[in-house]
Order: structure tokens, then C-alpha cells, then sequence
């Protein structure tokens, strides 16, 4: 599926945030300052200075969160107009009527149970919303497919190739080592609930309406299985694959680096970790590479410096940019696990190579007027699925000895 961008217009709203957001920061590190030189001349932090670095840091992080989703708003393409109405399906939506519609019976059900195929715009809609509220679709390569499963072939191994001379004989190179990866597609489904007089007002638009519904559950189902998900009736996540230690890991598995310390950064040499993971994918995958990790993560590392002294994270320079960590972006996943013992935290990579979402064409709307009276109930399914599809593109930190 092709990734259609546009350029966010800064609004008043965008540019009040992000003045806030970067005033957060200036406050940020000085608070943060404040408490390295208590902690430098005394033999333990300051509680009051300690409490007030960790309120900064929670404004620091809202400010970012609501600049985010400024920006994303900014962005967002403009879906409403005639072209997207549908006289057969908005009649649906608020009767029941079924004139003109592609109607299928629904996964396991038979007979007169059944669901309506959404028109195209309408899937347009839902997909665009999740995706901006859904961390690794947004980053991962996305495929659509019209079967339940998509398959692709892989080399393991790479072809073996030499120089030789213009008169030369070529030796027969080795064959490639094919592996195929299968990617089968999960119902993920939603059941919002609308009011009798949301049906009823002609000005609401239904379509938008629903595509909303769904959207934050469909994301947040997703967001966890695309991170921890087993593959069983759900999209497998990169962390639930076998961890092996960088160099060490054969194909099929996740490399990782550790912080050298059981549940924690090293005290002396905290960003050394995040280097030695910077550098642990090959220098291919480092173009495009970022951060995974969760706001609590982000707190944690917001804090570290380098050997000059600079802040190795930044905020967001211009509206629509993520924030960056030693010069990286960053994305905030809140189903990455929290900093604990042997916990895989962080992640880097390019993850548009390494994670792929597949999307099954087709959503299904069932009406549903008699389970909720008064309350008419909209059963919306859709398929999906995903997984790794390059190990060598994404690499873990564990936060072990």
C-alpha cells in the first residue's frame, strides 16, 4: 500500500504547542541540572529538586503528546465531500436498509446473519485513522492482500558472488538459502454503540462517525500484538521472536545487546548502552533506523547526557517531526514493557524494512438493532496480520547483566 504523506500547515494551535513544549525542555534541563549538582556535592539527590524534575518531565511529555497529535490532526487528509457519500450505505447505517449492497455472510456465520462489505472510502477512513494512532503501523511497511494469508519468499543466506576477469570462466555460485515467510491474517473486530438520535440527525456523518468507533480499538488491539503478540489468531510481535545476543543469533531470531546491569542503565556510562544498540544493526539499516520504546522509557532516558554535556534527547524541532535521541527519531509505543530485570525496553531499526502489517481488503459492518435496544450495535471486522520480515533490520536492549 503506497504511504500518502502531507505537509502539515502549522496552525495557532500547533505553534502554541510547540513553543510550549520546547519552554518544557529549557525547564527540563535546568531542573535536571539542578539535581546532577546535588547529587555531585552531596551524598544523595535533594527530594524537592527530584520531585520538581519529575513534574517537568510529565508536562514535558504531555507537551509532546499533544504536539503530536496537533500535527497529526494538521495532516490529516480531508476524506469529507460527496464523492465519499453513499445514499445505499448511509441508508444502512441509519435503517437497516439493504438496496444496492455487496452483503456476505460474516466469518462462521451462516444464513440471513451477515455483514455488508464497507465501500472502499469508508475503509479508507478507518485505515488512515489508525494509523495515525498506531505507533508500529506507522513506521512498518504495510501490504494489503485479498487472501487470508500472505506469503513471501526471503533469502536467508544471500547468493554468493566473485570478480572475474572479462575472459574468464564464472563458477557456478552457490544458490541462494530461500526461506518463506507466511503471514496469516486475524479478525480484529469492534462493536460500537449509537443512540437513536445520532441515527436519526441528518447533518451527523455516519461514515466518519464509525470510522472513529473503531479506530482507537482497533489500534490499541494491534499496537500490542504488532510488539508482544504470539502469532495465535493474532499478528506475531518482533519482541516474541527468539532473543539471541548480537552475533550470536541465527535466522529467525532477534539480536540484542544488553545494558550490562540487571534492570537499570549503568550509573557511570548510562548512554553507552544506546550506542552499542545504535551500531549493533548493519550500517544499511542505520539510515532509516529509530527508537522504539515507551514514555516511561522516555522519562528514563531524557535525563542522560553526553561526554560534552548536551542532552542526547531532543525535542521535536518543527511541527510533524518526532523528537530524537542521539540523533535518531523516536517513537513512543506504550505496549513496549517498562525497564525491569531482563525486560526488552528499547528497540532499534528500520523498522519499514524489518516489520511488515499486512491488511486484508475488505471491512464488514453487521447492524445490529436487537441485542443493545434501545442502542443499534455496528459488528465492523476486519482482517489483519504481521510479523517480522528481516531479522538483521531491528535489534532489542535487554536490560540485563
Amino acid at each position: 500500500m503506497s504511504r500518502e504523506t502531507k505537509m502539515a500547515v502549522p496552525t495557532a494551535d500547533t505553534r502554541v504547542a510547540m513553543a510550549d513544549m520546547l519552554a518544557a525542555f529549557e525547564h527540563f534541563k535546568q531542573a535536571n541540572d539542578d539535581r546532577l549538582d546535588a547529587l555531585e556535592s552531596k551524598s544523595g539527590a535533594d527530594p524537592l529538586i527530584t520531585d520538581k524534575v519529575n513534574r517537568i518531565d510529565a508536562a514535558l511529555s504531555d507537551a509532546q503528546s499533544r504536539l503530536d497529535r496537533l500535527s497529526r490532526e494538521a495532516a490529516r487528509p480531508d476524506l469529507s465531500g460527496a464523492d465519499v457519500k453513499s445514499a445505499s450505505w448511509s441508508g444502512f447505517l441509519r435503517t437497516g436498509e439493504t438496496p444496492a449492497l455487496d452483503q456476505k455472510a460474516l466469518s462462521g456465520q451462516t444464513g440471513a446473519t451477515g455483514g455488508h462489505v464497507a465501500p472502499a472510502e469508508l475503509e479508507t477512513r478507518i485505515e488512515r485513522l489508525i494509523r495515525e494512532v498506531s505507533p508500529i503501523r506507522s513506521i512498518a511497511t504495510v501490504k494489503q492482500t485479498r487472501s487470508h494469508t500472505f506469503k513471501k519468499p526471503v533469502s536467508a543466506g544471500g547468493a554468493a558472488g566473485a570478480w572475474a576477469a572479462e575472459t574468464a570462466s564464472r563458477p557456478e555460485t552457490d544458490a541462494s538459502s530461500l526461506e518463506l515467510l507466511v503471514f496469516p491474517t486475524a479478525e480484529l473486530y469492534a462493536m460500537p454503540a449509537a443512540t437513536p438520535a445520532i441515527l436519526d440527525d441528518a447533518l451527523v456523518d455516519l461514515e466518519q462517525w464509525l470510522a472513529e468507533e473503531v479506530r482507537d480499538v482497533f489500534a490499541e488491539a494491534e499496537g500490542k500484538a504488532f510488539v508482544s503478540g504470539d502469532g495465535v489468531n493474532k499478528p506475531r510481535g518482533f519482541l516474541s521472536y527468539t532473543m539471541a545476543e548480537v552475533g550470536t543469533e541465527s535466522w529467525g531470531e532477534m539480536g540484542f545487546v544488553s545494558t550490562r546491569v540487571s534492570g537499570g542503565f549503568s550509573v557511570t556510562d548510562p548512554a553507552d548502552a544506546l550506542i552499542d544498540l545504535i551500531y549493533a544493526p548493519k550500517t544499511a539499516y542505520r539510515a532509516n533506523g529509530r527508537f522504539v520504546m515507551n514514555r516511561s522509557t522516555v522519562s528514563a532516558v531524557r535525563k542522560f547526557k553526553d561526554a560534552d554535556g548536551q542532552y542526547i534527547w531532543q525535542p521535536a524541532q518543527s511541527a510533524g517531526q518526532s523528537a530524537s535521541l542521539m540523533g535518531y527519531p523516536v517513537t513512543e509505543a506504550e505496549d513496549m514493557p517498562d525497564i525491569g530485570a531482563g525486560s526488552f525496553s528499547i528497540a532499534f531499526g528500520d523498522f519499514e524494512r524489518g516489520y511488515l502489517v499486512v491488511d486484508r481488503q475488505g471491512v464488514q459492518v453487521l447492524r445490529d438493532p436487537y441485542s443493545a435496544k434501545p442502542y443499534v450495535l455496528f459488528y465492523t471486522t476486519r482482517r489483519v496480520g504481521g510479523g517480522v520480515q528481516d531479522f538483521d533490520a531491528i535489534k532489542c536492549l535487554k536490560f540485563a547483566a
